[in-house]
Order: C-alpha cells, then structure tokens, then sequence
C-alpha cells in the first residue's frame, strides 16, 4: 500500500500549555536533580552579582583610599568565590544533563513501546523515516524544551535579580530607567518564538523526508544500482537537504534579529542611563566605584537578556518536536479487548459474511463465508490484488475494522486476548523479514530464552538450514547483516521455515514459502513442510497452482469474492476462473513436478 508523502502545508501549532504540562510529567521523574541543579544555578549566578557588587568597594576602599588590609584579603576572597562558583556551575551542569538524558531515555522508550502497539493500518501510511525522525530527532529536541530550558532560565532569571538588588542598592532612580524597554523586549520575543515554533514543525517534517530518503536509498541500493538511479536519487536527495537547510536558515535568521534587537534596545536603554549617570557623577551623587559598579551592572544584565530572549525561542523549537512526539503517542495503539484465553487451537476457521475496506474507501473484501476443517491444506488463488493476502491478514487481527465474524474454534477471534490469538499462527512469507542478529537468535525469535540450543539446531535440521549453518565459521552465533543481506534467499527462506517450525504454532500460513529456493533446495523444504503441515490447519497464498494440487481445497478469488471452491479435479472439470489460471500458467510450458499430497 502507498506510504503517505510529505507535503508542505500550514502546520498546526498545538497548545503550548497542553505540550508542556505532558512534558512536565516526565521532567518530574528528576525532580531531586533539578532541585540540585536549580540550588548550583542560583549560587553561581549569586556570585556573578556579587562580583560585579564587589567592583565598588575595590574601587572605593583599594584604589581610592588605598585600604591595604582590604586589598591583602581581596585576592583570596577572588580566588575562593571563583573556586565555589566553579563548583557550582559543574553541579549545574551534570544535574541539568542528568535530567534531560533521562528525559530523551524515557520518551524514546516510551514511544518505542507505543509503536509495538499501534495497528497495521498506521504503518501502511506513514514512512519509516518519518517514525525515526520522530524518534531521533525530535525526541533529542525535546530535552530543549525540558531541562535545558529550566537550567538557562533559572541562572539567566537569578543573575537579573541580582544585578538588579546591586543597582538598586547603588541608585534606584538610575535602575528605574532601565525597566523603560522591557514591553518592546516582551514583545519581540513573544514574535519570534512563535515564528520559530511554526518553523520548527516544517523542520521536523523536512528531517523526516531526509531520513526517508537515506533509509529507501539504503534498503534499495541493487535495485538503484541495477537501473542506474545514482543520480536521480543525489538529486532527490540533495533537494531535501536543500529544503531542510531553507528551513533551518529561516530559524537562524528570526533567532538571530530577535536577540540583535533585544540587545540593540537593552543597549539603547544602558547609553541613555549612562548619560543620565555621568550627569549624577557631576553632581557627585555617585562614588567612582558606584559609578564602575552600576555600568558593570548594566553590562552584565545584556548576557542574561540575550539568554532570556534565547531560550524562549529554543523552548518553542522544543515544543515543536514534543508535539510530533505527542501526536504519534495519541494514535490509538491496536484494540485489544477480547477475554478469552487461549492455550492450543484445534484449528477450525470460519468466515462469516466478512466485508473489508481500507481506509482509501476501496473495497477489498466483498461477503467471504469459508469453513476451514483442523488439519485441512487450503490454497487461495487468484490474480494479484484479489484479496488473498487481506483475507489471511485478518486471522491474526492485523486489521478489525471489517464487517461480519471470524471463528477460531467456534469463538469470535475479537473475543481472544491478542497475545493468545496471534500465538496460534506461524508466518513463513516470500517476503522474508530477519533481524541484524544471530542465526540462532532469528530462528528462536519470539521464544527468545524459552528454548534451548538442541531445539534451535533440531528445527534448523527439520527446514534443511544446518546444510549451510555448519559451513558458517561461527555457526549458529553468525551474525546476518540488515534483513540476512550476507545470505542468499534460499537461506534465508530456510531460516523462516526453521523460524516457523520452532514456534510450533497449530495454524499455519505459507505466503509462496518455497518461491526463492532452488530446484534441489525445494525438494528437501517441501519435505520439511509436508512434516510441519501434519496436524495442523494450513493456508497457503499460491502463485504456481502446480505446488497447490493436492490440497484439501482450493479457494479460488477474484477482486475479493470468492469464485469457487473445491479440489484440483473438481475446478478443473468445473472449467470456471482456476481452469482458466491454470491454462494461462501452463500455456507455454510442460506443468511442474507434482508434490506430495500435503506439500505446498
């Protein structure tokens, strides 16, 4: 099914308040460490202060009146408030890092688990770049909107407070002028923070359309190769950098003239105060050392102002990633509402009256009623698009928004617990999925530690896989690569069927199981099968009908009704839509070797 494509339009800005309020759930699991890096930040911006309160008296009592006793202390006391304001800043430091770590950890593993949980029909629509840009990126732009903002607000926060007690304390009419451009500095930053947050939303969006690009890139490089698409794929992907550096640049340029103008205002305020002050000087209201004090003051608020102005802006980013974050949380993860347990199926299935449609409207599934006996061998066969894959993805409750009952056993399989309904299934797919792993741990992979090597080597044995295992240099603990690219697909079909066997589940499903095996190779697996098929209930999705003729019953569809049903003989005889298949699969070539009665 198509994956949905990125478009550029108006992205929706969420509440803010909303955002954060989810996001405070997680900063509060490390309350303690904030408690200890707030304390550090309000000390180390305590000292910057009281340093630039200390010009005074240095000025006053050691150049001025010459205080030899004072400037003899003056260094140790430098020395030893800078040792505490370094201790301070590294409590600071690592707490505020702590925090945030453990934010961006317990998100991810959050989201992570959710996508365990979601339905079939999110990931037909979203690309996988889109989910690891969420997951990577957005998740890491979190902490901005977390810890690290709380870090930077609390030091900028206090050093303004202190600063302003320190010019208070030397001339409160002067500090008063100071408050003139705090509406126009409001202002600016209330702007461009919500500029910078719309951005950031299209930036998301622009690092999943890179990630999805890579990753397809990645995963299709023979095919790029093969038809010679190096280029067009550069192309493709050099436009989305291009996108993605367009967006990014827009943020740099609104982040950039909103601190310029804050500090352009800050400084216009500090020059028209300083000319007031050099008024005050003349009139000898202020000290030499008040006068130094007071500008040093000034000064040094123009550092906490920008940072102020700064943080809004980084905080918005990071709401922006926290609300991607937020919105693939809401999706509402598979329904699970079925009671019943369920140990061991006997196997018996039916269809009753189903109808099924995607969420495009198109209709796949049109009024399907099938009994299926346990242990019967049933093929489903029909053009590509006929409905076969569907009809068997509903079993396992891939998808539950059709229409009328499906019966395991006689129960509705929405009345089963998930976890049990889908233990009765074992998938062996033409489209073989392995993970980056060992050959052993993909054989044993849904039973994990429940199994032991001589079971593991026992099905690698039953699927014809230890053929090629003992030829490996490490054996069972040879790792495979992304999806087993370091083995051939014959091999990695036989892990599958090693896989399925292993599991030992009462249902089995075989989606052309044999289809990549050579001609030796599937000799021995159709032996394999024949074995693994023995008192177990069996669908097969067949493509080369010559593998499916001595099934129980064959189910013959088309664009998803079911057109006939019956043994090989019988349609033949019936001379309906499968003889049809069957002559145009057979027109120019001698039909294939038959297999045993219960071989796919």
């Amino acid at each position: 099914m198509a994956k949905a494509k990125l478009k550029s339009q108006p992205k929706q800005v969420a509440n803010a308040y909303l955002i954060y309020k989810r996001l405070l759930a997680y900063v509060r699991r490390y309350w303690l460490a904030l408690v200890v890096a707030g304390a550090a930040s309000m000390f180390y911006s305590g000292i910057d202060a009281w340093f630039v309160y200390f010009l005074k008296p240095l000025l006053n009592q050691g150049l001025v009146a010459r205080d030899h006793h004072f400037l003899s202390w003056a260094p140790i006391l430098v020395m030893v408030v800078f040792m505490m304001r370094g201790v301070m800043s590294f409590f600071s430091n690592y707490y505020i890092a702590s925090a945030s770590r453990g934010v961006i950890m317990n998100l991810r593993q959050d989201l992570f688990a959710h996508l365990q949980r979601l339905p079939a029909r999110f990931y037909d629509h979203t690309t996988s770049g889109q989910v690891l840009s969420v997951i990577l990126y957005g998740v890491d732009q979190v902490a901005n909107a977390s810890a690290d903002v709380l870090t930077t607000a609390i030091q900028a926060s206090f050093l303004i407070i202190g600063l302003i007690i320190v010019m208070l304390t030397i001339s409160w009419k002067l500090t008063l002028l100071y408050f003139v451009m705090l509406p126009m500095v409001m202002a600016i930053m209330r702007f461009s923070s919500v500029r910078i947050r719309r951005l950031s939303l299209s930036i998301q969006d622009s690092i999943a359309e890179l990630s999805h690009r890579a990753e397809e890139n990645i995963e299709g490089y023979k095919v790029v190769r093969a038809f010679e698409g190096q280029e067009y794929e550069a192309e493709q992907f050099n436009k989305a950098t291009r996108v993605n550096r367009q967006r990014e640049m827009k943020v740099v340029v609104t982040r950039s003239v909103s601190v310029s103008a804050v500090q352009f205002i800050t400084a216009a305020a500090l020059a028209f105060t300083l000319y007031i002050a050099t008024l005050d000087i003349a009139d000898s209201l202020l000290s030499p050392g008040g006068f130094v004090a007071m500008i040093a003051a000034m000064l040094a608020l123009l550092k906490p102002m920008k940072d102020l102005a700064f943080v809004q802006n980084k905080l918005y980013r990071g709401l922006a990633g926290a609300q991607k974050v937020f919105e693939l949380m809401d999706q509402k993860p598979e329904e699970d509402t079925g009671t019943r347990t369920l140990t061991r199926a006997k196997g018996k299935i039916q269809f009753s009256h189903v109808h099924f449609t995607y969420d495009d409207n198109k209709k796949v599934l049109h009024d399907i009623s099938l009994t299926i006996e346990p242990g019967q061998v049933i093929a489903l066969v029909g053009r590509s698009g006929s409905g076969k894959s569907t009809l068997v993805s509903l079993l396992p409750r891939f998808y539950n928004n059709y229409t009328g009952d499906i019966y395991l056993d006689d129960v509705s399989v929405r009345d089963y617990q998930l976890k049990d309904l889908r233990r009765q299934f074992a998938l062996v797919s033409q489209h073989v999925t392995l993970f980056h792993d060992t050959i052993a741990n993909n054989i044993a992979y849904g039973r994990f530690d429940k199994v032991s090597e001589a079971e593991i080597i026992s099905a690698a044995r039953a699927s014809h896989a230890m053929e090629f295992i003992e030829r490996l240099p490490n054996g069972l603990n040879t790792l495979i690569g992304e999806n087993g690219v370091l083995l051939s697909g014959g091999q990695r079909q036989r892990l599958a069927i090693a896989r399925a066997i292993l599991k030992d589940a009462p249902i089995l499903i075989l989606d052309e199981a044999t289809s990549a095996l050579d001609t030796e190779s599937e000799r021995y697996i159709q032996a394999a099968l024949e074995e693994l098929m023995k008192s177990r209930t069996t669908l097969v999705i067949a493509h080369r009908l010559s593998t499916i003729e001595h099934a129980d019953k064959i189910i013959v569809m088309e664009e998803g009704k079911v057109m006939e049903v019956g043994h090989h003989n019988e349609l033949l005889a019936h001379d309906g839509h499968y003889a049809k298949l069957y002559r145009m699969q057979f027109k120019d070539s001698a039909p294939l070797v038959e297999v045993s009665a219960n071989a796919v």
